[in-house]
């Protein structure tokens, strides 16, 4: 052998040893720099929180990646077999790294003179995904190398597939395998097809640029090139793989992933409050809700048929929704996506609507709608938006009068008030100043006040208010749940403060629980790890509100107003045939309706109205508006809690009364009625059955109807063998008046209306023209008309100057052959 033979080989052998001692020693330092990784960490994922309704029906899901990791006998054995197809055709052959392929990627990367191609294999990608080394160098290909022999060591081929489709990326927000088989074909990973498999392993290339609901060309193309990889490969025959090439691509509806309902966000807000932002977005969890949902589908279907058959109606001039969906077509691709639009979005100005439920006994949240969808606004109006409770504040007055101890029957004024007293607002009489629940409303007079609280009678509210206090109203209110702050002024009673749906809703659950109420409402019932284990509970405990007497005596009258009152159209609307109470109401100037009532079991309440207090139209009320509503949510709650009686406590007794006294029945009560169709001339019992308590009860008879005379019984004549003198009337069975300040000033009433009586209260118990709404005199009523043109006639208004202690009984001193006192001087009347 000559120089010229020895001499290169001898320097190709100090070559390779000197590479060999340099690799020996690049891998003794990458090793130890891969030894520094966690291989725990490949299994820790970040994972969507799913939620669940009180059925176990999924009805949400919280992510940042929206991931659900399942166990590898839970995935479609297809679409391993896709994926090594696509991504890995030696997967079962290399220790993690397929350096032939590393080799022709090298070469490729080398004539481009930039890098092009990795040629990762699984294991590989795995590594890079599980500890995010997303830099395209040469140092962190090396590192990702000795990364995946130590993954292939750790871990077996099948349990490296499992994690590696538990975590890549497929496109359209999907995390995993579980999350894109549900997000684009609404199934589970393990159902999946050989075509969809195929489809969701083309994606892996270029997630969002070959998403079949961006591109629906390519990725049809994508499915179509792994389908033949997977027929060269022998997984698939020809037959089968050009079938599934020639059928169609079919996948689910996009939906908005992170903005699903009202609900959902409502329940997301209060995991993040129980257990903090990080663990609801990215724990993992299961959170047992306490909504139902059919009864949210009930409610959601009833808010939009409702307030499209409103908008509809004749003389509807507000903007639609269908008009606003066009205005925000532009924006909606972008939302959809889970985008942002790169201009603000318009403001919905459409009619609103929204429905709380909820549980009696637990205060649960049955069902929450916010409003019409939540994709235009994500503005909750159950809980968030505070507007005037209009008329249906007016059952918390009756109760803190029952609470004071008045009778259920007692005889309260309805008749014409001095807006002034009360700073409602408006001058256009009846309709416009009261918001009345019905458009032919009159006053009655003196009425029972269980009756006016039933027939919506607000001139009698506002009286029986005053009785009651109005610090002893807004006192009851409170401990009955309403937290917003009430106005310290009459206007109050009528409900003119704003409260919000829920609290309002929450306070009516007193009367089917008897007097007490759940201490809030919750919508979450409990938070489960993967594990099973429970980390949070909502804590449930009751408040007492009120006297279990009161409670019913409350309910018997709401349950008049459902049937014959201001809810009687509740029949004609559909209402199943099972024991309710409602109160419907509607506040000043027909800016909001309600309907809030409850069975034995569920309490619900209904709002319809616009964002910005807004006329919706004259004569919109509650009892039209929102009744139908809450009719749809009570009929799908009475299938899901049935119903039944609410018991009489052994605190309340029934007492025949007449209703013209609010005195005991004498057997005489009855009055002459006509006959509004045919005109004919009727006798009529003016008796009913009330609810008192024993301190409450009236204990004389009827001085309307009655005699006022007692009758002494044989055994009270026999008590005695001598006669004794006896009174022909005992002063104990005639009801005392007491006179506290003049009944009327001046012997002509112009304007038709009866002043406000004194109704037994001490003087400063009276409120005077306290109401900050009204400062300037009353216009002439020639000069102010109503908004049809018709002139209006105010009272005059009371000043405090007017409201006069009585003064004591003197002795007539006019003689009485004095000229009697001119018509057109009247003297006010003296006591």
């Amino acid at each position: 052998m000559r120089w010229w033979f020895w001499g290169p080989l001898a320097l190709l052998g100090v070559g390779a040893l000197a590479a060999v001692i340099v690799v020996a020693v690049l891998r003794g330092q990458y090793e130890q720099r891969v030894a520094q990784f966690d291989m725990a960490d490949i299994e820790k994922m970040e994972s969507a929180t799913l939620v669940y309704d009180r059925n176990n029906e999924l009805v949400g899901k919280f992510f940042l990646q929206n991931r659900v990791p399942v166990p590898a006998d839970q995935i479609s054995p297809w679409m391993t077999k896709a994926v090594i197809a696509a991504e890995d055709n030696r997967f079962y052959e290399h220790d993690g790294v397929d350096y032939w392929g590393i080799a022709r990627a090298a070469l490729k990367n080398y004539r481009s003179g930039r890098i092009r191609q990795g040629a990762s294999t699984v294991t590989q990608q795995l590594a890079r995904n599980s500890f995010d080394m997303r830099e395209r160098t040469y140092e962190r290909k090396i590192i990702e190398i000795f990364l995946a022999n130590r993954i292939e060591r750790h871990f077996t081929k099948d349990q490296i597939m499992a994690l590696y489709l538990n975590r890549v990326y497929f496109g359209s927000g999907f995390y995993g395998i579980e999350a894109a088989a549900r997000g684009y074909f609404g199934i589970s990973a393990k159902n999946l097809t050989v075509g969809q498999c195929a489809m969701l392993a083309g994606l892996l290339k270029s997630p969002n640029g070959l998403s079949p609901w961006n591109n629906p060309e390519g990725a049809r193309n994508a499915r179509n090139f792994v389908l033949g990889r997977m027929q060269d490969l022998g997984f698939l025959s020809s037959a089968d793989a050009r079938n599934e090439q020639e059928s169609l691509l079919v996948t689910s509806r996009r939906t908005n992933l992170h903005k699903v309902s009202y609900a959902v966000d409502y329940v997301r807000q209060q995991a993040i409050a129980a257990i903090g932002y990080d663990r609801v977005m990215n724990g993992g969890f299961k959170i047992y809700s306490t909504l139902d949902l059919r009864m949210q589908r009930a409610a959601e279907n009833a808010v939009r048929t409702q307030l499209s058959e409103i908008e509809r109606r004749p003389g509807y001039d507000h903007q639609t929704y269908a008009q606003f969906v066009e205005k925000f077509k532009p924006y909606d691709d972008v939302l959809r996506t889970g985008g942002f639009p790169s201009t603000q979005p318009p403001t919905p100005r459409y009619l609103q609507g929204a429905v709380v439920a909820f549980d009696n006994r637990t205060g649960g949240i049955l069902t929450l709608v916010g409003g019409r969808e939540f994709k235009h606004s994500e503005y909750n109006r159950a809980t968030q938006a505070r507007r005037p409770a209009g008329t249906a504040f007016t059952p918390l007055v009756f109760a803190a009068a029952l609470e004071r101890g008045i009778f259920p029957g007692e005889i309260v004024q309805d008749a014409a008030l001095d807006n002034r007293y009360v700073g409602v607002g408006g001058t256009t009489g009846i309709l416009g100043e009261w918001g009345v629940e019905r458009a032919d409303n009159a006053y009655e007079g003196g009425i029972p006040a269980r009756f006016a609280i039933a027939q919506g009678k607000n001139g009698a509210t506002v009286r029986l208010g005053w009785m009651a206090g109005l610090d002893n109203v807004r006192a009851l209110a409170a401990k009955a749940g309403i937290r917003s702050p009430l106005r310290n002024f009459s206007n109050t009673f009528l409900g003119a403060s704003e409260v919000t749906l829920d609290e309002l809703s929450l306070a009516y659950t007193m009367v089917p629980g008897g007097g007490f109420r759940p201490d809030r409402g919750h919508i979450i019932d409990r938070i489960v790890e993967a594990d099973g284990s429970v980390i949070y509970r909502t804590p449930v405990s009751r408040i007492s509100v009120v006297a279990d007497s009161t409670a019913y005596q409350l309910h018997a009258t709401l349950e008049d107003a459902l049937r014959v009152g201001t809810g009687a159209a509740a029949a004609r609307f559909g209402l199943g045939n099972f024991p309710a109470g409602l109160k419907t109401g509607t506040a000043y100037n027909f800016t909001d309706t309600y309907a809030i009532g409850y069975n034995s079991a569920v309490t619900c309440g209904a709002w319809v109205g616009f964002d910005r207090p807004t006329k919706i139209f004259r004569g919109a009320f509650g009892n039209d508006l929102a009744l139908p509503i809450w009719i749809s949510v009570m009929n799908a709650a009475a299938r899901e809690f049935p119903p039944g009686e609410i018991a009489r406590p052994a605190s309340i007794i029934p007492v025949s009364v007449c209703r013209v006294s609010g005195l005991l029945e004498t057997g005489r009560c009855e009055e002459e009625v006509t006959d509004p169709q045919t005109g004919e001339k009727r006798r009529e019992k003016t008796a009913y059955i009330e609810y008192a308590t024993q301190a409450s009860k009236p204990t004389i008879p009827c001085d309307v109807h009655g005699t006022g005379l007692r009758i002494y019984t044989a055994e009270e004549n026999q008590q005695s063998d001598w006669p004794k003198a006896v009174a022909a009337v005992d002063l104990n069975m005639v009801r005392p008046i007491a006179v506290s300040a003049p009944a009327l000033v001046g012997l002509s009433d112009a304007y038709q209306s009866v002043r406000p009586a004194a109704l037994r209260l001490r003087e400063s118990e009276i409120p005077v023209a306290k109401a900050e709404a009204v400062n300037a005199p009353a216009a002439s009523p020639a000069t102010e008309t109503t908004e049809d043109g018709v002139p209006v006639a105010k009272a005059e208004p009371v000043t405090s100057q007017e409201v006069r202690k009585a003064e004591p009984v003197k002795p007539m001193d006019v003689p009485l052959d004095a000229p009697p006192v001119p018509m057109d001087v009247p003297e006010p009347i003296r006591f």
